[in-house]
Parts: structure tokens; C-alpha cells; sequence
């Protein structure tokens, strides 16, 4: 039930061409509509680089982006896609390669990973980037790091808010499986519920009217076997058996 996605392009450190882009819409498109699938990860390939943005020397020899309708990586203006999605940092992760963190739910990092939207730096700005950070971290410190353009560790990132563990990379596979353990305890329907309600009552302009607003898929966990099944097994004292449905 979990999709492992990794951007394959370790000779450029990960960066993203306009194929891989459009590769990657694909492989997000599938999870979307695939029931099968409640959880996705995406890190890189290699231990240098999660991704590093932008492959800059194909956007020279072309003169121009070419991303899908979804945004970086065909994930960062994907705003309907319900499932948790995990970013494992296992190498630095810079301008776009922040982004794809930013569009995840989750975030693990190794410890040497290191973080930035340097995109000034080369005449560029960072877009939908700037979008997300300033909605994640205070505002001050989302400036700080637009602004300087500057890289910084894990740990930073971690004490920002950006990402929620930083580990050794000896026992990064060890925390990975430690949180997907936690996610698939819990009902598939229910992390769907959870991410919607969560992002969509964001988007109301009260509390009030967050608590007033229509969530289709709380509404479906109410009436489902899931939520049947979550109430006999805590009454007879086992695991429950989710079926997503």
C-alpha cells in the first residue's frame, strides 16, 4: 500500500529535467487514483543529493521550463491529493529539491542533508516555493531564508519547522520504517479524512467557518467498514484489519 518513488538522476545530484518532471506527474496522477495505495515516500537516488531543483544546464541549452500543470516534480500545485506523502531527505535538498519538502506532509532528513532556495543567486526567484514557506514558518524566518539565499543543515531545518526528524544516516532506513509502521496503523481512510479536513479548513477565512465546512471524506469514514471494524476491534482487544473501505 505504499508508493516509493525515487528521482533517479544521481550524475546531476537529482536535479529534474522536463522529462523526469513529467514522469513524476504520472507516477503522483497513479497514486492519486489508485485505491491500492494510501502512502507515498520520494527521496533520491545516491547519498549526495535528495534533489538540487532545477537542471540548470538543460534549461541553458533549451532557453526554457517545462513543468506539468501540477507544478514541481509534478507534486508541488497538486492541492486535492488526500494521501500522506513522506519526503526522505537523503542528501541535500535546494531550491525545487525544498520545494518537493515543502509540498510533503512529512519530512525525515539525515543529518548532513543540507537545505536553501538559492534561486536568487542565479537571477531566478523561487515561486511556489515562497508560497508554501511562508505558510509552514513564521515569516521572519521564512524571509531569512528567501532573502539570503543562503544553505543550512538539518538541524536548522528541523528547528524551523520545515522537516520533523533529522537522523544518522546509519539508522535513517530504521526511522523510515518506524514512521511508515505508525501511518499504517492507523485506517487508510481516516489519514485521507485527516489531510483534508486539515488543508481544506485552512482555507476558511474563521474557526468557526473551518468547523462549518463540508469534508466528503469525513462523511464517508462515518458510514464505513473501517470505522465498524476500528470499533469491534477495540472492544475485543486485537488489531483491527483495515480494508479501506
Amino acid at each position: 500500500s505504499v508508493l516509493h518513488v525515487t528521482i533517479d538522476r544521481p550524475e546531476v545530484l537529482n536535479a529534474l529535467n522536463p522529462a523526469a518532471q513529467f514522469e513524476l506527474a504520472e507516477v503522483f496522477d497513479a497514486l492519486d487514483e489508485d485505491d491500492r495505495l494510501n502512502i507515498a515516500t520520494i527521496t533520491g537516488e545516491g547519498d549526495r543529493a535528495f534533489c538540487v531543483g532545477t537542471d540548470l544546464k538543460e534549461r541553458a541549452r533549451t532557453g526554457r521550463d517545462r513543468i506539468p500543470d501540477t507544478g514541481f516534480a509534478g507534486l508541488t500545485q497538486r492541492f486535492n491529493l488526500n494521501k500522506p506523502v513522506i519526503a526522505l531527505v537523503n542528501g541535500d535538498a535546494i531550491g525545487g529539491g525544498l520545494e518537493i519538502v515543502l509540498a510533503c506532509d512529512l519530512a525525515i532528513a539525515v543529518a548532513t542533508a543540507r537545505f536553501g532556495l538559492p534561486e536568487p543567486k542565479v537571477g531566478l526567484v523561487a515561486s511556489g516555493g515562497l508560497h508554501r514557506l511562508t505558510r509552514q514558518i513564521p515569516m521572519k524566518a521564512a524571509l531569512e531564508v528567501a532573502l539570503t539565499a543562503k544553505l543550512f543543515d538539518a538541524e536548522t531545518a528541523q528547528g524551523m519547522g520545515l522537516i520533523n526528524q533529522v537522523v544518522p544516516r546509519q539508522t535513517f532506513q530504521l526511522e523510515i520504517d518506524k514512521l511508515l509502521d505508525q501511518l499504517m496503523e492507523c485506517a487508510p481512510l481516516s489519514l485521507r479524512a485527516t489531510k483534508q479536513m486539515m488543508f481544506s479548513g485552512l482555507e476558511a477565512s474563521t474557526l468557526k467557518g473551518a468547523y462549518q465546512a463540508k469534508y466528503p471524506l469525513y462523511d464517508r469514514i462515518l458510514q464505513s467498514e473501517d470505522a465498524r471494524e476500528g470499533n469491534l476491534a477495540f472492544v475485543e482487544k486485537r488489531k483491527p484489519v483495515w480494508r479501506g473501505r
